[in-house]
């Protein structure tokens, strides 16, 4: 497949599954957690950060966790992603800056080792955390945040393939719980300004 068809095919898969397998699962960006119907977001989770240190959602108590699934050879969903909310976390004061935990949850743990991760989150913030893990480790985090993501059935020639995923950023309180999540065209504005208004009043 042309390299140029790449993205253009990502986007298309990733606007059918939000339409017809994904969104009925998320409510409106604006909603709150008492909002959020019947379906619960988050959960429990056993990973492995940049440095390879064994994490659980536990890590982050106290802390407002924002966070993002993908993988570090998404050709343009996924850097757009991180650098919207490395600008956004820039926005903000210190104060709100130490109160957030941005991760960045990986969709592909065969490529992406502890290793890769670390080369990748530097390359955005200095606070931006990447988790890897096992195969079902990232599975059970997967679902936790009712994540889609379905890796090609067919690589390219030299082995290579892509990851069709979901491409929300969630925020989920001091206590892990929802608060609210942000769509892929949220801009570093917007979620500066939610993320004051959110954290802030936490």
């Amino acid at each position: 497949m042309p390299r140029w068809l790449a993205p253009a095919l990502v986007g298309t898969v990733l606007l059918i599954a939000t339409l017809v397998g994904v969104s009925y699962l998320i409510p409106a960006a604006s909603d709150t957690a008492e909002q959020q119907g019947a379906v619960p977001i988050g959960g429990p989770f056993t990973l492995t950060d940049q440095s390879g240190k064994a994490v659980t959602e536990q890590d982050y108590r106290g802390r407002f966790m924002l966070v993002y699934f993908g993988y570090t050879f998404c050709p343009d969903m996924c850097p757009l992603g991180l650098q919207t909310i490395a600008q956004a976390l820039d926005e903000l004061p210190p104060e709100l800056q130490e109160r957030i935990a941005p991760l960045f949850i990986t969709i592909d743990p065969e490529r992406d080792t502890v290793a890769v991760m670390k080369d990748y989150v530097a390359q955005f913030h200095p606070r931006l955390i990447g988790l890897t893990g096992s195969e079902a480790e990232i599975a059970q985090a997967v679902r936790a945040y009712r994540v889609y993501a379905s890796r090609s059935a067919t690589p390219a020639a030299d082995g290579s393939y892509l990851v069709d995923h979901s491409t929300f950023t969630y925020l989920m309180d001091e206590n892990g719980r929802y608060v609210t999540h942000f769509g892929h065209g949220t801009t570093p504005d917007e979620m500066a300004g939610r993320l004051k208004e959110l954290v802030g009043a936490g």
